[in-house]
């Protein structure tokens, strides 16, 4: 098993690189095409709105080395990256890792909270979709997922803030980043994982159940219950795993959108603000944050499976 856990990582890290690695040529490359100027963005932001003069721009753009050539910029950017800096906020001028730090927090606790309730919804409405396949209860719950996967979060996101925020006062329309504020937010962005681990894990375990030792654990005179609970469910469940990743590695691209309905004063709601501003190095820097995250993260459900299945060592 050791072997076969080495050749992964090994694997999957030099994939990694070259994944970052065209990642970072492809954030370059679609810069230049983004509409307006950094420097006069950049001024605007410092200014609050006021115009900046032709000299100005033109002295900013000097000093953040924007006038110089596309790939000399580039060279300048993975020379840092590669020691560790993120380069420096144009309109804050605070280190950008620094600003990640002080907002990382409330994102990393925006996304646990949705992936325990994408957990705790998907796992028993699986299983009871499974028990009761083409059931009524099979059916509620299948349209169910099907409308949680379709709904956009933005949307969502609006309605349960309208509801309970506006008509009923059960919370305040600006959410703080604590554990009292977290349910709203955490409840948009957990809708769609969830139902996509339920519809995955019910195709799962159904494909579990026809298979001759589960026929074999019935022979011998286990019930219903425990065949899906003891033998389909642990390997339905498998395939989930890999599918939980992507989850969290998408949650950061949701994040942004869920964060600025809630003002949540996560990774998202900054980026999102990056972005208007057009401050390059948070924007670039955040693009290969979450490239990296994501691919960390798959590794490690990859290790987990390869630990798990023994099948898939050979």
């Amino acid at each position: 098993m050791s072997r076969a856990i080495a050749r992964l990582v090994m694997a999957r890290l030099g994939q990694a690189a070259l994944a970052l690695f065209g990642m970072s040529l492809l954030i370059w490359g679609l810069m230049p095409l983004t509409p307006g100027d950094p420097a006069e963005r950049t001024l605007l932001a410092r200014g609050r709105g006021i115009p900046p003069t032709a000299e100005e721009v033109a002295f900013l753009r000097a000093e953040l080395g924007l006038d110089q050539p596309l790939y000399v910029q580039y060279g300048v950017w993975a020379n840092n990256l590669l020691h560790g800096k993120l380069g420096y906020s144009y309109v804050s001028g605070q280190p950008v890792e620094r600003e990640f730090y002080q907002r990382m927090g409330a994102t990393m606790l925006l996304a646990a909270g949705a992936v325990a309730i994408a957990l705790c919804v998907s796992f028993p409405a699986a299983v009871a979709s499974a028990r009761w396949a083409n059931g009524a209860p099979d059916h509620f719950i299948r349209v169910v997922a099907l409308a949680g996967r379709s709904m956009p979060s933005f949307w969502l996101g609006l309605l349960l803030l309208d509801l309970f925020a506006v008509r009923l006062r059960w919370t305040s329309v600006l959410a703080k980043p604590d554990i009292g504020g977290l349910p709203l937010p955490a409840l948009t962005l957990s809708v769609g994982m969830a139902a996509m681990l339920t519809r995955l894990l019910r195709a799962g375990i159904l494909d579990e159940m026809g298979r001759r030792y589960t026929l074999v654990a019935r022979a011998r005179g286990a019930g219903d219950w425990h065949v899906l609970l003891c033998h389909a469910l642990p390997n339905g469940a498998l395939p989930s795993i890999n599918a939980i990743a992507l989850g969290v590695g998408g949650l950061l691209g949701g994040a942004a959108i869920v964060e600025t309905i809630f003002t949540w004063p996560g990774m998202g709601l900054y980026i999102v603000q990056a972005i208007g501003a057009r401050d390059l190095p948070v924007i670039q820097a955040f693009a290969i944050m979450s490239a990296a995250i994501y691919i960390a993260v798959n590794l490690l459900a990859d290790l987990i499976t390869l630990t798990l299945d023994p099948r898939l060592r050979v």
